[in-house]
């Protein structure tokens, strides 16, 4: 469809991508792998479908893939030298029906060592820098994916998001970026780091092509138990516009230290709503403040059970010791990076004899209070507006030395996926450096079709997400 209506060939496309990647990836490093051999196939095979009548939203479109989803024959090394020379022999679920209905695979995209970051600095293969400000950061886990659809290196691509691996490199790199509800789409074939919060989610130009690509990904997977059959959930009643639409606005997101021009422009995307028909409301979420400390005792006791298969056995990397337990040291030591080693570090004391209650069973029960807070909040209103970040994107480097300052990158997007909810970030203007501003719509438990209509009802009205960088 989308190729017929701009008269362009799927080789075609895919040439110009590849080109496109060729020039500019060594300035940025987006992709860590290029399939494009693999690509140009897809994309023959897309165009003999075409040619025999076939039609599909996603058929012959070049789609780019986080470095954590299973690819089979496609090197997948999750940021990661442990996995540095992993090819999968399998799918993940969400590239099987991506490959299905004819989407072309460009290659796998930067990440954040096994998506635990919020700048993409973490990366084995080295930081991916911001299409806006080639000196900034562009969010992370799922920079690199973000990164690529700002620069135009591909249509679309897919992230994952834990704790706003999705939502904050779409707000930094000035792209649409949907975080789906828990349970929503499979994560079967996503390499795990926090298996109750992982979720898997498209980062794409506008909300409308975001809602394509959920509708291609969602439905029940016998592979993952988790995954529900969302269909019957849909909510027939989403709004064809803003009139009438409740909007809450929570008070604790509107942090002190905020950087004003965020503030502004949030507040100013939310005026433009209520002008647009939406009735604007203040709410609060009163236990917003312990999502980071609850954030960083589950998701890291998460992770330290994940990554304990990672040992040197079975696959990836190999670092031969005097017997097993000191190949279990060497190989771990060699193979995992700084930031992964302190959150399984982290993780494995929370779990650990005689912590378990007092850190991790306690962590859980104040998800609870979070989750009964948004749950409250929507008996109110229909969708939540925020900030997305505290700030635009910092500068490379910056923040390195300093884990909590990085962690609070995520500070207003860690509840969001505690509470298993959707969230979508789209673009709501530039501070004075030139840098992009997302604004957070917010949704009840597989509320996406509200979520998405709202953020295209807005996006019609607005041109903050058809800017592009200039490379």
């Amino acid at each position: 469809m989308w190729l017929q209506s701009h008269r362009i060939s799927a080789v075609e496309l895919t040439q110009a991508f590849l080109a496109r990647i060729q020039e500019l990836n060594p300035r940025i490093n987006v992709y860590v792998t290029v399939n494009a051999e693999e690509a140009l196939q897809q994309a023959l095979a897309a165009d003999e479908r075409i040619m025999r009548g076939e039609d599909g939203p996603l058929l012959g479109v070049p789609i780019a893939l986080k470095d954590v989803f299973s690819t089979q024959g496609v090197r997948t090394t999750a940021g990661s030298h442990i996995l540095g020379n992993y090819v999968p022999t399998w799918d993940a679920t969400v590239v099987a029906r991506l490959r299905d209905m004819g989407a072309v695979f460009l290659g796998k995209v930067n990440c954040d060592e096994f998506a635990m970051g919020s700048s993409t600095e973490n990366s084995a293969w080295g930081p991916t820098r911001n299409p806006w400000n080639l000196e900034r950061v562009p969010g992370g886990s799922s920079g690199g994916s973000a990164a690529a659809v700002a620069a135009d290196l591909c249509c679309a691509a897919l992230g994952t998001d834990t704790g706003g691996s999705i939502r904050q490199p779409a707000s930094f790199c000035g792209v649409t970026g949907l975080k789906n509800s828990y349970g929503r789409v499979s994560r079967y074939g996503v390499i795990a780091y926090a298996s109750s919060l992982d979720t898997v989610g498209a980062l794409t130009r506008d909300a409308a092509d975001a809602e394509i690509l959920l509708r291609a990904l969602e439905g029940i997977d016998p592979h993952d138990s988790t995954c529900v059959d969302a269909s019957s959930m849909r909510d027939q009643s989403a709004p064809a516009d803003l009139r009438g639409l409740r909007v809450g606005v929570p008070r604790e997101f509107f942090v002190d230290g905020m950087q004003p021009e965020v503030e502004q422009a949030v507040r100013a995307a939310i005026e433009q709503m209520q002008v647009l028909g939406a009735v604007v409301k203040p709410v609060t979420l009163p236990n917003t403040s312990l999502g980071l400390p609850v954030y960083y005792l589950i998701a890291p006791a998460e992770a330290s059970a994940n990554l304990a298969r990672f040992d040197g056995v079975k696959y990836g990397l190999r670092e031969i010791g005097a017997d097993l337990i000191d190949t279990y040291q060497r190989t771990r030591a060699a193979g995992f990076g700084s930031e992964v080693k302190r959150r399984i570090m982290l993780g494995t004391y929370a779990l650990s004899a005689g912590y378990y209650d007092a850190y991790y069973i306690r962590a859980q029960k104040a998800r609870t209070l979070i989750k009964r807070d948004f749950e409250q909040a929507f008996a109110e209103v229909d969708v939540l507006a925020a900030p997305v970040s505290p700030f635009t994107a910092f500068k490379l480097g910056e923040r390195t030395d300093d884990p909590l300052q990085m962690y609070l990158a995520d500070v207003l997007t860690l509840t969001v996926s505690l509470a298993g909810v959707p969230g979508i970030s789209v673009p709501c203007g530039f501070d004075g450096a030139g840098l992009p501003i997302g604004l957070q719509l917010i949704g009840p438990a597989f509320g996406e079709n509200v979520v998405l209509a709202a953020a295209q009802a807005y996006q019609a009205a607005t041109t903050w997400h058809s800017r592009r960088p200039q490379l």
